[in-house]
């Protein structure tokens, strides 16, 4: 059968690394959607706005996906308006698709604040004993996430196709303009400390420095994906996705130090956000962009620092459990840190970092 797929925010770090493994590995046509798409090879581009019903049922008039992947989510001020806002674009893009009956699966990528709830309740309260495992049940507190799957859900059984969730630890992978973005920002900040001589000192909690923690690397979430959408057993299931190995960042942060040459400063004990400390920083980037002839000028397009804060100054350890995707055949696997540096040889290349 015909496999059309339909990524939906083709622009982000998360739709770009599933477009790549749907289009090379997968065999999907593959088009992608994002309100500026830009160009991929291989892959058609959609400009639609998921907020606006009318220029989304144009831009699809053409397309009948058979899959269709939502890596895709605006972020708003109060988590009741993250709720009203993303639950809208969902239910929007699949109401644009029914007329034309070609949809047989939809994925829809998460992550784990399904376990600790939304960022202005981000693990606080009483959350769930790690690892994270699939069948913990939602918290007690409003989250985007739960809306989103709702509307998915509502639509599958209205309309007869299956659906996977997929959740994800903090994704590394590649895409300019995205608003969580910790791989691009830790590499910013590590040439900033570079070219400055200031100190590469890690900006998070003696919880983080010490304990576990596990991420997820763009393309293995992409690899599960297209397992969960070509697989029958793993229809109509949410699984947690993340590399396969866990790691420390006191281990971690000597390994990018490394990378970029530099000895980390030595850990205190004290949280130095990096919101903080990147904050007059634009200058300096533009700076460091136009002596190493750079392609983006613009730190804000790189750097996140209040996602990357708000990850590595969490209070609690969090691993996650892949157990189910495993038993259902999904082995996949990537070093943490690897990810990392092809990450950073990607931005290199790119002429992104120098």
């Amino acid at each position: 059968m015909t496999r059309n797929a339909l990524v939906v925010g083709i622009s982000g770090i998360t739709g770009a690394a599933a477009a790549e493994i749907l289009r090379d590995e997968g065999g999907f046509a593959v088009a992608g959607l994002a309100r500026r798409p830009g160009a991929m090879p291989g892959v058609t581009p959609v400009a639609a706005d998921l907020l606006d019903p009318g220029s989304l049922a144009s831009a699809l008039e053409g397309l009948a996906p058979s899959h269709v992947f939502i890596t895709t989510w605006l972020r708003q001020a109060t988590e009741a308006e993250n709720i009203r806002v993303n639950g809208t674009m969902v239910r929007n893009l699949l109401d644009a698709l029914r007329p034309k009956g070609s949809v047989r699966h939809v994925a829809l990528v998460t992550g784990l604040k399904h376990y600790l709830g939304p960022f202005e309740a981000y693990g606080k309260g009483q959350l769930p004993a790690t690892p994270f495992r699939e069948d913990q049940g939602r918290l007690d507190i409003e989250n985007f996430y739960y809306a989103q799957e709702d509307e998915v859900f509502a639509a599958a059984a209205r309309d007869g196709f299956s659906w996977s969730v997929h959740r994800p630890h903090t994704v590394i992978g590649m895409a300019v303009g995205n608003a969580m973005n910790m791989g691009t920002t830790l590499a910013a900040y590590a040439t900033i400390c570079r070219e400055t001589g200031r100190p590469f000192r890690f900006p998070g909690s003696s919880a983080q420095w010490n304990g576990l923690t596990d991420m997820t690397d763009a393309h293995l979430l992409g690899r599960q994906l297209l397992w969960a959408a070509t697989t029958p057993a793993a229809a109509n299931e949410a699984f947690n996705v993340v590399d396969g190995d866990i790691f420390r960042w006191k281990w971690m942060w000597t390994r990018i130090a490394s990378w970029f040459g530099l000895e980390p400063a030595p850990f205190d004990g004290e949280i130095w956000p990096l919101e903080r400390q990147m904050a007059e920083d634009g200058p300096v980037w533009a700076e460091i962009a136009a002596r190493h002839g750079l392609a983006e000028p613009d730190l804000g397009k790189l750097a996140s620092p209040w996602h990357t804060d708000a990850d590595l100054g969490r209070p609690i350890e969090v691993v996650t459990d892949m157990s189910k995707s495993r038993r259902l055949g999904f082995t996949a696997y990537q070093p943490t840190d690897d990810a990392f540096f092809a990450l950073f040889a990607r931005l290199r290349a790119a002429r992104l970092i120098p």
